[in-house]
C-alpha cells in the first residue's frame, strides 16, 4: 500500500511553520517564557501550526461565541481570539491561577484581552453553567484526558449547526494503537470511539501534532 502521509521531520516541520505559521514576536516570547519558566509542563503548549489552524477555523466559521477547555499559558487562547469577529468573546476554562497569570499578561500584550473571559474552576462546572442552548460557534478542548467525554457532551449540545468542536491529543504519540495501552491512552481510545459513534457531528482525525479531532455539528 502506498504511503499517504509523509514523515514530518523536525526540519520539515520548521519549513511548514516558516511558510505560513511562524509566531509573531509576542507569541514567540510567550512560547519562550513558557519553556523557560515551566520546563516540565511546557509540552502542554500547542505548536505554532496548531495556533494558525485555530485562528483560521475561527475565521472560517465567523466565530462570535467560543470556548476553550484547558488554557495553560494562553497561546491557544490568543490564536482563537484573533480569529473572532468584532465583538466576539472567548470563555477560557482552567483550574490554574499560576499558568493563567502568564496567559493574562500576554493576552494584554497581544491586544486580545478584551475578547477573553477567564473562568477559574473545574471546567465541567463552568461548561454546565453556560446557556443551555445551541449557540457556540467554536470549542477547543485540550485538558485532562479523562474529562474529555464530559467536556465533549457539554459543548456539543451547546454548539450551533455548522459550529466546530476541536479536540487535541487524540493520538497520544501514536500509542492509541498499542496492544496494551496505559489508562490515559485507554481513555483517549474510548473517547475516539465515542466521537465516531456520535451522530450529532461529522468528525475526522487530523494527523497534526499529537492528533486533532475536528468535528462539525450537524
Amino acid at each position: 500500500m502506498t504511503r499517504r502521509t509523509i514523515d514530518l521531520t523536525e526540519e520539515l516541520l520548521d519549513y511548514v511553520i516558516a511558510n505560513g505559521s511562524a509566531p509573531d514576536p509576542v507569541t514567540q516570547e510567550l512560547i519562550d517564557e513558557t519553556y523557560a519558566k515551566l520546563p516540565d509542563e511546557a509540552g502542554m503548549q500547542i505548536g505554532p501550526d496548531q495556533a494558525r489552524l485555530l485562528t483560521m477555523l475561527a475565521k472560517i466559521v465567523g466565530a462570535r461565541h467560543a470556548v476553550e477547555v484547558g488554557t495553560f499559558t494562553g497561546f491557544s487562547a490568543i490564536a482563537i481570539a484573533r480569529g473572532l469577529v468584532d465583538g466576539g468573546k472567548l470563555i477560557c476554562c482552567d483550574i490554574s491561577t499560576e499558568f493563567t497569570e502568564i496567559a493574562k499578561r500576554y493576552w494584554a500584550r497581544a491586544g486580545v484581552d478584551d475578547r477573553i473571559e477567564l473562568r477559574i474552576g473545574p471546567a465541567a462546572d463552568t461548561l454546565a453553567a453556560l446557556p443551555d442552548e445551541p449557540y457556540l460557534d467554536l470549542t477547543f478542548i485540550d485538558a485532562d484526558k479523562g474529562g474529555y467525554p464530559r467536556y465533549w457532551d457539554e459543548t456539543v449540545r451547546r454548539t450551533r449547526t455548522g459550529g466546530l468542536i476541536i479536540v487535541d491529543n487524540v493520538l497520544r504519540g501514536g500509542r492509541v494503537i498499542d496492544p496494551a495501552p496505559d489508562a490515559e491512552v485507554r481513555a483517549i481510545v474510548e473517547f475516539n470511539k465515542l466521537v465516531l459513534g456520535d451522530d450529532r457531528v461529522d468528525a475526522m482525525v487530523l494527523p497534526l501534532a499529537d492528533g486533532i479531532t475536528l468535528a462539525r455539528r450537524r
